[in-house]
């Protein structure tokens, strides 16, 4: 029982999406969890509380006080109990409330007074969850270390298919799990020591003048720093972006070129039990270098090139057993295809598969939509996120293979 001896608050709000509440505590009970359940004053018109104290065990509360005795049922008291406050389903409203602070029934006033982590679990229909108003108020919720579990995608109540399904009663079971083992003391990465590269690399023309790209290098920072908070020691070889890392648990490498975040690559990696390598490396290099600028002369410039070395290739011929490594891939047609080639190529246990065909992925952006592809060639796909969250599940998918 994944669950033994834990305390959680489940509160419960006024959405369709309160049925699967019922389900929600069974699966918390069978877990080993001690359930208590709060509601709103709306969600007893979509489950009524003598399911939930069936399942649970213990008296649904709903109001400050009873109204047989008067007896008070204290916010504070609660607050003090619990291990973890889960909030499933959310509603706009209610999320509204509490990145406000406002606190005008039980649920919310517990929400307010709690002492332990508080997972929330939005249930809504697409429109008003895409709505700008619930996005900042969610983001808000989150700058206050709110463990948000994101609604799935499909069919809604109102009949639209949309983002807004609150996620699956499993999966939400999975998650507190996750998070309360995670949160126990020890870090998933403890021990670890994890190489990643980020950012372009420029391939020198002349003294002035490279060939490059776009990358920002925001993908691979993030994961530097989520490695980091896990515990890991982490090796960032990095080419050149407008970025400083902020954990102590980070060592940065800065290089330039391809060849140069090579040589530290091959140095660090020996060392490592894991390798992410999201850096945006140039295919090909001028094949001659000018020690001095070029000049202007004539209409046309001609650079012969040649290819770069293939870090993710290189360090695949060098990995030994137990190491995990992980590349990129960005690709515009024929992505998963070509993706699992990659990995056969240059023996990757995984890769993360980027691509440029929606709005707010690529280089510059601070969202990214991803799809991970192990090579048991399982493809995993992920919502468009900001990097920060696509850096927890890179992470996190790292950490099940480790």
């Amino acid at each position: 029982m994944r669950l033994k001896e834990k305390k959680i608050i489940l509160g419960i709000t006024g959405s369709i999406a309160a049925y699967k509440a019922a389900y929600l505590t069974r699966l918390l009970i069978k877990e080993g969890a001690t359930v208590k359940i709060i509601v709103t004053p709306y969600a007893k018109e979509f489950i009524t509380p003598v399911t939930l104290a069936t399942l649970s065990g213990n008296t649904v509360l709903c109001d400050f006080f009873s109204y047989d005795d008067g007896s008070w049922n204290s916010h504070i008291e609660l607050g003090i109990w619990a291990d973890l406050m889960l909030i499933a389903p959310v509603t706009a409203n209610t999320i509204a409330k509490m990145a406000n602070g406002i606190c005008d029934n039980l649920l919310l006033t517990t929400y307010l007074s709690v002492r332990c982590p508080v997972m929330i679990a939005p249930a809504m229909d697409s429109d008003m969850f895409v709505h700008p108003a619930t996005l900042n108020n969610i983001e808000i919720l989150r700058s206050r270390n709110n463990v948000i579990v994101e609604p799935a995608s499909g069919e809604l109540a109102s009949g639209l298919e949309g983002k807004g399904r609150m996620e699956e009663p499993e999966r939400i079971v999975d998650r507190v799990a996750d998070f309360l083992r995670d949160h126990s003391g020890k870090k998933k990465l403890e021990g670890k020591r994890i190489l990643v590269t980020a950012g372009p690399t420029q391939e020198k023309i002349d003294p002035v003048r490279y060939v490059g790209n776009y990358s920002s290098g925001k993908m691979g920072y993030a994961i530097a720093e989520k490695l980091a908070s896990e515990g890991a020691d982490v090796v960032l070889v990095s080419g050149h972006v407008n970025i400083v890392p902020q954990h102590p648990g980070i060592e940065l490498v800065k290089t330039v070129d391809a060849q140069e975040m090579y040589n530290e690559c091959k140095k660090a990696f020996p060392a490592c039990h894991a390798a992410i390598l999201s850096a945006a490396v140039a295919d090909f290099t001028p094949v001659k270098y000018s020690g001095s600028k070029i000049k202007r002369k004539g209409d046309i410039l001609r650079i012969e090139m040649k290819p770069t070395v293939d870090i993710a290739e290189e360090l695949g011929k060098l990995k030994k057993k137990g190491q995990i490594l992980a590349g990129f891939a960005l690709e515009t047609h024929n992505e998963v295809d070509n993706a699992l080639s990659k990995i056969r190529k240059k023996n990757l246990d995984f890769i993360v598969l980027n691509k440029l065909s929606e709005e707010g992925t690529g280089f510059q952006f601070d969202t990214n939509k991803v799809t991970i592809i192990g090579k048991d060639q399982k493809v995993k796909e992920y919502e468009l996120k900001p990097k920060k969250l696509v850096a927890e599940d890179i992470v996190n998918y790292l950490v099940k293979l480790l």
